[in-house]
């Protein structure tokens, strides 16, 4: 798994899975877009105006918890 972020663009990424095939892209919202395969995987979330998603109560950090060790990792997506 991979989270790419672009501050130019404000648009994150999140990749579950490589392409090793064709995807088509759906549209959930105008924010949100889903690349998935024919079989049915999801290979990517796309979050177009990231910085809004992420929210602003979180101050543009993103929050990687682990469950299972309870560590947390922060992440700042902002400029």
């Amino acid at each position: 798994m991979k989270l790419s972020y672009d501050p130019i663009y404000n648009i994150a990424y999140l990749r579950l899975h490589k392409k090793v095939a064709e995807v088509e892209t759906i549209k959930v919202s105008s924010e949100i877009n889903i690349d998935i395969a024919p079989d049915g995987t999801i290979y990517g979330i796309e979050l177009l105006n990231a910085n809004g998603q992420i929210g602003k109560e979180d101050e543009g950090k993103l929050l990687i918890v682990n469950e299972a060790t309870e560590t947390e990792t922060e992440v700042v997506l902002t400029k």
